[in-house]
């Protein structure tokens, strides 16, 4: 059973004592999310990240969510992807095409991926264009707060640096706030050409997950989520920059990646 509690400011956290709970609990959740969402507006509009995360979504693909979730009304989008070919194995899409998108039913034309042909800036550019009109025809909902989609779900891994989608730390893309979609030729993790969601986007969905597994990213959960004085190190971590303005944060995570949580002790 997870141990679950809500920081005032970085949202509700979950530890899970294994893998195998933290997966279960996390599809519960995505597959709650996509019921609330399509009887509110009709469609789910979600957001990958690539990494393990797509393993840990894996029992979306096998009873009873494979039948129970509402794949027709579905519309895929990526919160980051590399520019590289669609069947690169760097590639997000293939990543969830392969282990995901391809089990289900999901249409493909509501599997809205980048353009795999071009430069990282014109991707970019035609990727921020496409999610613009789905918001201009209402297939994505608009943020009332800001001038920015409002994602029904954003799920989002975190690296042990504390990086999120493509956004890293110290990196010029954390400061962009006028585009929804940015791009990198130099990110610090191979392949250096990618495109990401900006920080207003993230921050103006209804909900956003962060996953973090294993010992390797305790350090980066305990700056991101923790009560610190005013460390560069913590503020300028770009988990910790993740707030969304009316949304909810949940963090999901195994033990190993909480070990460093201030005040909170395992049983054993």
């Amino acid at each position: 059973m997870a141990l679950t509690w809500t920081h005032k400011d970085t949202g509700e956290i979950r530890v899970h004592e294994n893998l195998e709970e933290l997966s279960i609990d996390l599809v519960d959740y995505i597959a709650e999310i996509s019921e609330a969402s399509i009887k509110e507006h009709g469609v789910f509009c979600i957001a990958l990240s690539g990494g393990s995360l797509i393993n840990l979504m894996g029992k979306l693909v096998e009873p009873p969510y494979n039948k129970i979730v509402d794949w027709a009304k579905w519309y895929v989008f990526w919160a980051d992807e590399r520019v590289v070919g669609k069947n690169h194995d760097d590639s997000n899409y293939k990543l969830a095409k392969d282990n995901l998108l391809s089990k289900v039913n999901v249409f493909p034309r509501h599997i809205c991926s980048i353009n795999d042909t071009v430069s990282a800036e014109d991707a970019a550019t035609e990727y921020e264009f496409a999610i613009r009109q789905m918001v201009k025809t209402r297939t994505v909902t608009a943020s009332e707060n800001s001038d920015c989609p409002k994602f029904d779900l954003i799920l989002l891994g975190m690296g042990s640096d504390g990086h999120v989608a493509s956004l890293f730390p110290n990196h010029p893309a954390l400061e962009v706030k006028d585009d929804w979609v940015t791009f990198l030729t130099d990110s610090p993790k191979p392949p250096p050409e990618r495109i990401t969601f900006t920080l207003p986007v993230i921050n103006s969905a209804a909900s956003v997950v962060v996953v973090a597994t294993g010992e390797t990213k305790a350090n980066a959960v305990h700056l991101a989520i923790d009560d610190l004085p005013s460390l560069e190190s913590s503020l300028s971590l770009p988990a910790r920059m993740v707030q969304p303005s009316s949304g909810n944060l949940i963090w999901f995570m195994d033990k190993p990646a909480g070990s460093k949580l201030d005040g909170f002790k395992f049983s054993e």
